[in-house]
């Protein structure tokens, strides 16, 4: 029976997860952490995982115009933000402008916005996109 490499013990997990973040620590059972690290290096330059900060690794999937990977989430990048921080055990809230949008208002937020309860100094973000913190 072949042994299966690691990038592909790894991109099984990610695809038979619900999850759409992942932490570098999801895989450490795996192998060691300069091999997970490796791995998902591969996973990123071949279109499964974008990054999205330190150690913070997003689905991805095709864009349909350019080819170019993208967030697989339904959410886009406010949803992936949102369960980056979570799966950190970061205390946070949607914003003012994130909740009048989902109370009526016409006004789409232009980038993801969330208020921060405790210390944290992290870059969350894409090429394109960055979260926007706010301490409370």
């Amino acid at each position: 029976m072949k042994r299966l490499s690691l990038k592909s013990k790894v991109a099984t997990k990610i695809s038979r997860s619900n999850r759409e973040v992942f932490l570098r620590s999801d895989f450490e059972k795996l192998a060691g952490y300069d091999q997970v690290g490796r791995a998902l290096r591969q996973l990123t330059s071949d279109g499964i995982l974008v990054k999205v900060g330190y150690g913070l690794y997003a689905k991805a999937r095709p864009n349909r115009i350019t080819g170019k990977p993208m967030l697989s989430a339904k959410g886009g990048f406010t949803q992936v933000a949102e369960e980056a921080l979570s799966r950190l055990g970061v205390k946070w809230e949607p914003s003012k402008s994130v909740l009048d949008y989902q109370s009526g208002s016409t006004q789409i937020p232009a980038n993801a916005e969330v208020i921060i309860f405790e210390r944290f100094n992290r870059r969350i973000g894409t090429e394109k996109f960055e979260l926007q913190m706010a301490r409370a």
